[in-house]
């Protein structure tokens, strides 16, 4: 026969293992960090995973809407899931991800929602790319939103961050004359506006300057800095974490007209890294 006393044994043993895991997770939550990598197809990833960084087991990881689970992070980095991309076959992520760990021991855990040809705003938008605008064809911006959730849900981890690395598709237009300065400056403003209504208000906000188009214009791409530089001068948290993509094309750094290579996605991974974890840290 079970006495009462028994059951009430059963029960305290339960909710002890409860609380023990719960104190485990809390624990392992407080030694990891989230963040969200975003944009168009250089925050995808055109390098080459050959030439990628190896991050050690256990260090680094990228979250999975569709199987919603962590995997161990390694190139090509991202998932064909929602409108966002895989990298092909080279991404920042892994050394990002590989120098944030170095230098503060950190888990990293990247979710990214990044897809080719997306324009900032609506007037640059090109199908079949889609935009993070509002008014885009596609919903970038909410499935980012999404995306990130589900991840911290999983994972009980806030948010770190947003690494931006977009604005080719909207020099573009600048240059074609169907977009002016002003108007990409208003739609990041309200982009950034928007994540931090959906996620957090102080979220920081990292943004890499858009690099050229080789034998192409460098003014609309020059307009586009700029205006990354005035959003990053002018609201708080928001930082320019890397600058030098205007000089890939000399450095060799360039895998085709517009699109880092490997070498240049690593330095670029690394160097925010080391800002990022400074800012943080």
């Amino acid at each position: 026969m079970v006495t009462k006393e028994a059951i009430r044994l059963v029960i305290g043993s339960g909710l002890f293992v409860t609380m023990q895991l719960l104190s485990l997770m809390t624990v392992q939550a407080q030694h990891q960090r989230l963040f969200l990598i975003a944009g168009q197809s250089n925050a995808v990833g055109q390098g080459d995973m050959h030439g990628s960084v190896y991050c050690k087991p256990g260090s680094a990881f990228e979250y999975s809407i569709d199987s919603d689970s962590l995997l161990p992070l390694s190139d090509p980095a991202g998932r064909n899931e929602l409108h966002f991309e895989k990298a092909n076959t080279g991404s920042i992520s892994p050394s990002f991800a590989l120098t944030y760990h170095n230098i503060t021991g950190h888990e990293v855990i990247i979710v990214s929602a990044a897809r080719g040809g997306s324009s900032c705003h609506a007037k640059a938008e090109l199908d079949p790319y889609g935009s993070w605008s509002v008014a885009g064809r596609l919903p970038l911006f909410s499935d980012a939103v999404e995306k990130v959730k589900r991840a911290m849900d999983k994972t009980r981890v806030p948010l770190s961050g947003i690494i931006w690395l977009q604005g080719e598709r909207d020099a573009n237009a600048i240059n074609d004359k169907k977009l002016t300065p002003q108007e990409y400056k208003d739609a990041l403003r309200n982009l950034v506006s928007r994540f931090r209504k959906e996620l957090n208000q102080d979220i920081p906000f990292y943004m890499v300057l858009t690099g050229y188009y080789k034998d192409h214009d460098v003014y609309g791409f020059n307009c586009v800095r700029e205006q990354q530089q005035a959003i990053a001068n002018e609201v708080n948290n928001v930082s320019i974490v890397y600058t030098d993509t205007n000089l890939f094309e000399e450095r060799g750094w360039l895998k085709d007209s517009i699109h880092y290579n490997q070498q240049g996605l690593n330095a670029i991974g690394a160097a925010i890294a080391e800002t990022i974890s400074e800012k943080l840290n």
